[in-house]
């Protein structure tokens, strides 16, 4: 799944990506930037 790089300002593919509920119930994919190691989030169902 692709996410933005807040770091690195381009869009880059998640690495160890997986699906959590934020605090007020909303579903995300939380992963790790490949390039430079920034958490990286993508809100939505994935």
């Amino acid at each position: 799944m692709q996410g933005y790089c807040v770091k690195c300002r381009a869009k880059r593919e998640m690495k160890d990506a997986r699906s959590i509920t934020m605090k007020n119930g909303r579903p995300a994919t939380q992963g790790v930037c490949p390039v430079c190691g920034t958490k990286m989030f993508k809100i939505g169902k994935a």
